[in-house]
C-alpha cells in the first residue's frame, strides 16, 4: 500500500495520545475535569483515525493529504488545550480550543472538496 507515511506515524501517535488522555479522564480525574479530558480525547481520536484514512487515500486523491493534516493537527490542538484548561486551570485555553475546531472543521471540508473534484481518468 501507498500512503502518506508521515501523516501516518502522526495520526497514530495522536490515536495514542487520546487513548491516554481519555484513558486518565476516565480513571485519574476528577469529575469535574474528567468531562473536559473525555471530550477532548474523542474529538482527538476521531480525528486521527480520519487522519490516518485520508494518509491512505492521499496518493490517489488530491487534497486528501491537506485534509489529514488539518484534522489530526486541529484534533491535536483542541485536545491539549481544553485538557490543559481542565488540569491547569488555564482560562486563557478556552481560547486555544476554537483554533483547533476551526482546524477540524477545515479538514473535513477539504476532504469533501477532494471527493467532489473530478479524478484526472474521469476527464
Amino acid at each position: 500500500m501507498i500512503w502518506n507515511r508521515h501523516l501516518a506515524a502522526f495520526a497514530a501517535v495522536n490515536g495514542a495520545l487520546a487513548v491516554a488522555i481519555g484513558a486518565f479522564g476516565a480513571h485519574g480525574a476528577g469529575p469535574q475535569i474528567k468531562t473536559l479530558l473525555t471530550t477532548g480525547a474523542s474529538y482527538q481520536l476521531a480525528h486521527a483515525l480520519l487522519a490516518l484514512m485520508c494518509a491512505g487515500l492521499a496518493p490517489r486523491i488530491a487534497m486528501a493529504g491537506l485534509a489529514g493534516w488539518l484534522a489530526s493537527t486541529g484534533g491535536l490542538i483542541f485536545c491539549l488545550a481544553v485538557s490543559l484548561l481542565g488540569l491547569l486551570d488555564l482560562p486563557a485555553l478556552g481560547a486555544v480550543a476554537p483554533i483547533g475546531g476551526v482546524l477540524m472543521i477545515a479538514g473535513w471540508l477539504v476532504l469533501a472538496l477532494a471527493a467532489l473534484r473530478p479524478s484526472p481518468s474521469d476527464a
